[in-house]
């Protein structure tokens, strides 16, 4: 059996660049797939002279291709599992119950907002409150109470 000649690196290039670059876009998506698709003939450079024959070049091409994108994604997915902050349009907990807290006193607003508002435990109000858990929660309580009190009258 008689071994394939490798052609030179140009006419390579030519014959695979359509095929290396819709692989990536359909892996990557357009804006990732330009970078991609530069790495991955930029490793096919580095070990094109290595190649003993000339065989099978459009799989070895496609298999750097999609290592390449592998490690794109793995790169990725970091930043793609951070929550965007700033993304959410609903106003903060204190502006929505700024209303019902109104005419508090300055513990009790602090206290209702933080509990009803963001859910903190009150050890949490407590810390953020200088206080103990039970001052915490007692501030929550009597604020609520005044708050239904001022609603139902």
């Amino acid at each position: 059996m008689e071994s394939v000649a490798i052609p030179p690196f140009e006419r390579f290039y030519e014959e695979h660049r359509n095929e290396v670059l819709r692989l990536l876009r359909r892996r990557l998506g357009s804006d990732r797939a330009e970078d991609a698709f530069q790495e991955t003939f930029l490793r096919a450079l580095r070990a094109y002279g290595r190649l003993h024959h000339g065989e099978h070049l459009r799989a070895w091409v496609l298999t750097i291709a999609q290592n390449v994108a592998l490690d794109t994604l793995r790169r990725a997915r970091p930043a793609s599992e951070l929550v965007e902050i700033g993304a959410d349009d609903d106003p903060p907990a204190y502006v929505e119950l700024a209303e019902l807290t109104d005419g508090l006193g300055p513990k009790e607003r602090a206290a209702v907002v933080l509990r009803y508002g963001y859910d903190l435990s009150y050890e949490q109000i407590a810390a953020a409150l200088d206080s103990s858990p039970d001052a915490a929660r007692q501030a929550a309580s009597t604020g609520v109470r005044r708050i239904r009190r001022r609603i139902t009258t």
